[in-house]
C-alpha cells in the first residue's frame, strides 16, 4: 500500500474516531433495546433477544444502502461481492461468538478479551512479513489493553479459559480478520457503498434465519415494532452505529494500516463509557425502563487517558505500509 498523503491520512484517522463514538453509542442502545424487547416478550430467550436486535438493523442498513446503489449494484465486480462478502461474514461470525460468549462472563472481562485484536494484528503481520512493527507499535498495543482493563474494571482473579472466554477470543480473532480483509490490497479500487450493501445483506440474511430460527413464533419477530421506544432506538442504531460507522470504516480504513486501525478502534470503550454517564436515564424516561446512569470515577480518566496516549504514540511517527499483497 502506497503512503496517504498526509491531509487525507489525517481526514481518515478523525472519521475512524469518529467511528468509534458511533459504535460507543451503540452499547447503551442496545442495552435499552434488550430491556424493552424483555419487558415486551418476556418469556423469550437470550439467543432471540439478541438476534431480535442485531437482525433489524443489517436489514434496514441493507435496504438503504441497495435503495440508494442500485444501479451501481448492477455492475459489481468480482473483487466487490469478495470484499463484502468476506467483511459479511467475519463481522457475523464475530457478532456471534462475541454475544455468546456474554453469556458466560462478565461484561468486563468482555469488553478487555474482545480488544485482543490490538495485540494479534501487529503479532500476525510480524510473523506474516518476518518484520518487528517497532517499539512504538508494541508500546502502544500493551498502553492499548491497559487502558481498556481499567475501563471494563477487570478482576484478574476472573480470568480463565473458560466457554465464554475461548468464545470472545475467537470473536476477536474474526474482528482481527474483518480489519485485514477490508485492507487488502486487491480491493483497492472497489467502492465502498456497494460493498458495505453487500455485507449488510450478506449479515441480514444470516441474523433474520437465526431468529426464525429461535424464536418461538415467526409472529414474534414483529411484536417489538409496536413499542416507540424500541422501534426509536433500533432507527438510531441502524442510522448511526450501522450504516453511519461501517460506511466510514469500509471507505477510511483502507488509508491507513491495518495495525493503526486496530489501535484507533479501541477507543471504541471510551466513548461508550462517556455515554454511559448520561444516556441510560434519558432511554429509561422515554421507554419506562430502569436503566440507571453509571458513575464516573477515576478509572475513566485513566483508561481513556491510557488508550489516548497509545494513538499519540503512534501517530507521532505511523507504522510504515505492510507489503503489498493479492489473492
Amino acid at each position: 500500500m502506497h503512503a496517504t498523503p498526509h491531509p487525507q491520512r489525517t481526514k481518515a484517522v478523525l472519521l475512524l474516531v469518529s467511528a468509534t463514538a458511533f459504535w460507543g453509542l451503540s452499547f447503551p442502545l442496545i442495552k435499552a433495546i434488550a430491556l424493552t424487547h424483555a419487558r415486551l416478550l418476556p418469556a423469550s430467550g437470550n439467543w432471540f433477544i439478541t438476534a431480535q436486535t442485531l437482525w433489524p438493523r443489517f436489514a434496514l442498513g441493507a435496504l438503504v444502502l441497495v435503495a440508494l446503489n442500485f444501479r451501481a449494484l448492477r455492475s459489481l465486480t468480482r473483487a466487490e461481492w469478495r470484499q463484502g462478502l468476506g467483511i459479511g461474514l467475519f463481522s457475523a461470525a464475530g457478532l456471534l461468538f462475541q454475544i455468546d460468549g456474554l453469556q458466560f462472563i462478565a461484561a468486563s472481562t468482555s469488553a478487555f478479551l474482545t480488544q485482543f485484536y490490538a495485540i494479534m494484528i501487529p503479532v500476525w503481520l510480524a510473523l506474516r512479513w518476518w518484520r518487528n512493527p517497532g517499539p512504538r507499535v508494541w508500546l502502544s498495543a500493551v498502553l492499548v489493553l491497559a487502558g481498556v482493563a481499567v475501563l471494563a474494571r477487570l478482576d484478574w482473579r476472573d480470568l480463565r479459559l473458560g466457554r465464554g472466554e475461548a468464545e470472545t477470543l475467537l470473536s476477536s480473532v474474526f474482528f482481527m480478520g474483518q480489519i485485514l480483509w477490508l485492507e487488502r490490497k486487491e480491493f483497492a479500487s472497489n467502492r465502498a457503498l456497494p460493498v458495505t450493501a453487500v455485507m449488510f445483506v450478506v449479515e441480514a440474511a444470516l441474523f433474520t434465519t437465526l431468529a426464525l430460527a429461535v424464536a418461538a413464533r415467526p409472529a414474534e419477530l414483529l411484536v417489538p415494532w409496536g413499542s416507540g421506544a424500541w422501534t426509536g432506538c433500533t432507527l438510531v442504531l441502524t442510522l448511526f452505529c450501522t450504516l453511519g460507522a461501517f460506511i466510514i470504516m469500509n471507505a477510511w480504513q483502507p488509508k491507513i494500516t491495518a495495525t493503526e486501525a486496530g489501535l484507533i478502534y479501541c477507543i471504541e470503550p471510551v466513548f461508550a463509557s462517556l455515554m454511559a454517564l448520561f444516556l441510560p436515564a434519558w432511554f429509561s424516561g422515554w421507554g419506562g425502563l430502569d436503566y440507571p446512569n453509571e458513575i464516573a470515577g477515576a478509572g475513566l480518566l485513566l483508561g481513556g487517558g491510557l488508550i489516548t496516549a497509545a494513538n499519540v504514540i503512534l501517530q507521532l511517527k505511523p507504522p510504515a505500509p505492510e507489503p503489498a499483497r493479492v489473492g
